[in-house]
């Protein structure tokens, strides 16, 4: 898909992916850089949803910082993969459901208001399926991004780039009703924060107030163009994990962290013996010939080619979507 874009389409989902501009008109502001009219930018944008090229043009929260989330993975024999698939996709809690390459192959993400949600949601579907489901909570950050450079210039990073332990703010329950309005993405309309604004009952000011204080306070990880990567030919996507000693996982974690190609890394529980590993590093790219280089090309940086380790490629992406923040089930744009 990719290779059909014009330089202008392609210039605008690479450039927007972080730093959009919270200004009262944004679009105007991409426009202006683009040399084009505002009204381009917005019909490029809502064409980019119905190609299904992006999915929203908004806020990527950062684990934990306005909910509880966790990582879950379950193996289901085969024949009953899709049943408990749809049966996971049915929690609204529930953004992300993937099978992956392994015995473990059905792995998912639960993001709900607080951490006793996230357990009622765990049981259910365990007690729904009758299996096991692992909960592997986030213990540390090292890069969470998932921002795409496209136009050979590798991932694009936010000015600034924060380590592993960024400043968070708190955010209170008006934060959250601001990051619940916009889960679906801004409205795509010349002033944005204006219409959020209205639905809140708030003055734009205060919108973009918050929202610049969210982003400063790393509880907004980025703000842009939330791309779907399969759609843009990232589909050789892979979850390389590794059993790391204790004591230096943080070292072998920053070196991870800091390779371009590297779009994730985090350490997680080991859940021994279902689950040795507890250093998590997501590659996507184009080609698993390419991401398998990339895989040796950690173990060389960082020294770990002895270490137990394992490499999850994705086959099937049943859901994916941004968290939700408002705890209602919706329905989800096609």
């Amino acid at each position: 898909m990719i290779e059909t874009l014009t330089p202008l389409e392609l210039k605008l989902l690479d450039r927007w992916q972080r730093d959009f501009p919270l200004e009262s008109r944004p679009f105007a502001v991409l426009a202006s850089a683009l040399e084009v009219e505002e009204a381009t930018v917005l019909e490029r944008l809502a064409a980019f949803r119905r190609q299904g090229l992006i999915s929203r043009v908004g806020a990527v929260v950062r684990p934990n910082t306005a909910g509880a989330s966790t990582l879950a993975a379950m193996a289901v024999p085969p024949t009953r993969l899709e049943a408990v698939a749809d049966r996971v996709n049915a929690e609204p809690a529930v953004n992300h459901n993937y099978e992956r390459e392994h015995e473990l192959n059905l792995w998912f993400v639960v993001a709900a208001a607080d951490p006793a949600a996230v357990t009622e949601t765990l049981a259910g579907i365990s007690r729904d399926s009758g299996l096991e489901v692992l909960d592997l909570p986030l213990e540390r950050a090292y890069h969470i991004d998932l921002g795409f450079g496209l136009e050979g210039r590798g991932r694009p990073r936010r000015s600034g780039d924060a380590g592993p332990e960024a400043p968070v703010v708190s955010p209170d329950a008006a934060d959250r009703r601001l990051l619940s309005a916009i889960e679906d993405g801004l409205p795509q309309v010349p002033r944005p924060f204006a219409e959020v604004a209205q639905r809140l009952g708030w003055s734009e000011a205060e919108v973009l107030d918050r929202l610049r204080r969210l982003c400063a306070g790393g509880v907004i990880s980025r703000f842009g163009l939330v791309v779907r990567h399969r759609s843009l030919g990232y589909r050789a996507n892979a979850m390389a994990v590794w059993d790391v000693p204790d004591d230096g996982v943080d070292r072998v974690a920053a070196d991870f962290a800091g390779q371009p190609f590297v779009t994730l890394c985090y350490r997680r529980p080991r859940r021994r013996p279902r689950w040795p590993y507890n250093l998590f590093c997501m590659i996507h790219g184009r080609d698993r010939l390419t991401v398998e280089a990339q895989i040796g090309r950690l173990n060389e940086v960082a020294g770990t080619r002895e270490l137990p380790q394992a490499v999850l490629f994705s086959r099937r992406c049943f859901k994916q979507r941004g968290a939700r923040f408002s705890g209602e089930t919706k329905e989800e744009a096609a």
